[in-house]
């Protein structure tokens, strides 16, 4: 393991910057994750959904936020479906259930955060 690094290899080189975006590459009819960080306080997760895909409605214990980088999305918040674009941020509240689809082919990034 590398000097500094964490039990758990890190994610993202240090003390570089990164074309964000070019992290996480469409994958035909799938959605494709990569970790980009991860700690006890939360989350940082990219996504790329092909147009077609989607995230089924689930909960998670915590708030999530998520910052759509290309295309566009439908996220669906307690029954509430909202459109959000690129350069957009939606807040998805700890204990409401949410989804995702992908109407077209769009990245995003969401930071999952723990503390409370």
């Amino acid at each position: 393991m590398r000097k500094g690094a964490s039990r758990k290899e890190r994610a993202l080189p240090p003390a570089e910057a990164l074309q964000l975006a070019t992290l996480a590459s469409y994958a035909e009819g799938s959605v494709v994750s990569r970790t980009l960080a991860e700690s006890r306080a939360g989350t940082v997760t990219l996504f790329a959904f092909d147009a077609g895909q989607k995230l089924s409605e689930h909960t998670a214990p915590f708030d999530a936020l998520v910052q759509v980088l290309e295309g566009e999305a439908v996220l669906t918040i307690g029954g509430k479906p909202v459109r959000a674009r690129a350069g957009q941020l939606v807040l998805m509240p700890a204990d409401v259930p949410h989804a995702v689809q992908a109407p077209e082919r769009f990245k995003m990034l969401l930071t999952m955060l723990r503390a409370r």
